[in-house]
Order: structure tokens, then C-alpha cells, then sequence
């Protein structure tokens, strides 16, 4: 998997999740902000409201305004192309593979509670991306059959990420020595002790490893916010992960 930048193998994700408010200016602000950060790649999430929550969800509003359209897909990620930053999605519905393949994304996301087919969409949503046959990130937060994905993916780049699907994770929640097999970590503890914990316990980098992070800035709002870690907070987070990965080289 080539990412635009940084020649350690060594990747980290910025989430932004709901924090981009459905606004496009929002959403663009936080793009910069993580760009200005080093952030390796900026993700988003495509979904349909309807599909994940009922309508009586006391947030819906918040919910709904939050569904990444198409239209706004295209807005981030031309304005992502042109910083060079990576943008790509975690994606919930089998369409939107059809349209992400026009803007020609270098590779997908798949939430935990995909992988673990919790949602109507699930596995058709997995078998269109496997049919794209580019690289694919998988959550397995949710206790998803390993074996299975694999065979799904099967002509496809695989890279298995542990998560603990908590929000937010106490830290003693989470199995630092069952993360060491998997490749990478999608984190959802506060603040960055478990991130830098994850790059001291990594012992090889003969292949790429990843961490996740869900981010926000003052302005958002929303469910993800609580669990999310401010840009400045992140961008420290990146400093010290550097440092400790470029001295094990």
C-alpha cells in the first residue's frame, strides 16, 4: 500500500468520523488542518442514515445532517488531492463503492461492525470492494470470522486492525499483546498513551503497520466528539509516534 508521504512504515489515519458537522467548509478546515499536522491520510465514513439508526434516535437530526452524500465525497477529496493528502472512506452500502471507484480511491475501510455483518448491507458491501481488488483496511472490533473476510478478499491487499469497540476504550481494556497480531491499531481511548504504548511494543516494520485515531476541532458536534482527540493534541501524538518509529530503524 502506497500512501503520498512518509517513507516509515509507519501509517497513521486521522477518523473525522461525524466531526465534520455535514458541512463542507468544516469538513475541508479539519482536511488542512490534519495535512498541516503530517496526518497520512484523512478518513471519512459513507453511509445511509436510515440504514444504521431508527428515526427515533434521540440525535437523529445530528445524525442525518451527518450522511456523506456523493456530492460531498467528491468535494473532499479533489480538495484532498490537491493538498496531497490520502482521503478515503469506511464505507456502509454497496453503491458507494460504484461511485468511490470514479473518484478513484486507492483503497477502503471496513468498520468493525461490518466485518462482523451487523448490518443488512454488510457483506454485499465487502463483496463489491473485494471486486475492486484494491488494498483493504479491516476493523475487528466486533469479533468478526477472520476466516472467513479473508477468503471474501482474497485477491486483495489485507491489513487487520485491532479495536476494542468501546467509546470511549479505558485503557486497560485493551490486550497490548493480542494487538502485536494484527497490523495495525484503530484506538478509541482518550488522549495518546496507547498509541505510543503500540509503536514501543512493535518489534518489526517489514511491513506497513497502522494506527487509527478519530479526531475533531472546536467546532464540531455530534456523537463522535466525545471520543475524539483535538488536532493540536494529534499533531503532538505524530511527533513523538515519528521519533519512536524512526529509532527503530
Amino acid at each position: 500500500m502506497k500512501f503520498s508521504k512518509n517513507a516509515l512504515n509507519f501509517k497513521i489515519i486521522a477518523e473525522v468520523g461525524s466531526n465534520w458537522n455535514g458541512d463542507i467548509k468544516t469538513g475541508k478546515k479539519i482536511i488542512k488542518k490534519l495535512k498541516d499536522a503530517n496526518a497520512d491520510a484523512v478518513k471519512f465514513q459513507m453511509w445511509r442514515a436510515s440504514d444504521l439508526y431508527d428515526t427515533n434516535h434521540p440525535n437523529w437530526n445530528q445524525i442525518r445532517k451527518s450522511e456523506l452524500t456523493p456530492k460531498h465525497a467528491l468535494e473532499f477529496k479533489k480538495y484532498s488531492d490537491g493538498l496531497k493528502i490520502d482521503c478515503f472512506w469506511s464505507v456502509f452500502y454497496p453503491e458507494a463503492v460504484d461511485f468511490l471507484e470514479n473518484l478513484h480511491v486507492k483503497f477502503y475501510k471496513i468498520a468493525s461492525r461490518t466485518s462482523a455483518l451487523m448490518d443488512q448491507n454488510s457483506l454485499e458491501t465487502m463483496q463489491a470492494i473485494a471486486k475492486t481488488k484494491k488494498p483493504v483496511i479491516i476493523s475487528m472490533g466486533l469479533g468478526g470470522n477472520k476466516r472467513k473476510i479473508q477468503n471474501i478478499f482474497k485477491n486483495n491487499k489485507k491489513y487487520f486492525l485491532y479495536c476494542v469497540s468501546k467509546y470511549p476504550t479505558k485503557i486497560n481494556e485493551i490486550n497490548f499483546e493480542l494487538m502485536k497480531k494484527h497490523d495495525g491499531f484503530s484506538d478509541h481511548t482518550e488522549g495518546y498513551l496507547a498509541p505510543l504504548q503500540y509503536a514501543i511494543n512493535l518489534k518489526s516494520l517489514n511491513r506497513v503497520k497502522f494506527l487509527e485515531k478519530h479526531i475533531s476541532i472546536s467546532e464540531s458536534v455530534g456523537p463522535d466528539k466525545p471520543f475524539s482527540m483535538d488536532i493540536e493534541n494529534f499533531s503532538e501524538m505524530i511527533k513523538h509516534i515519528k521519533t519512536i518509529i524512526s529509532l527503530k530503524k
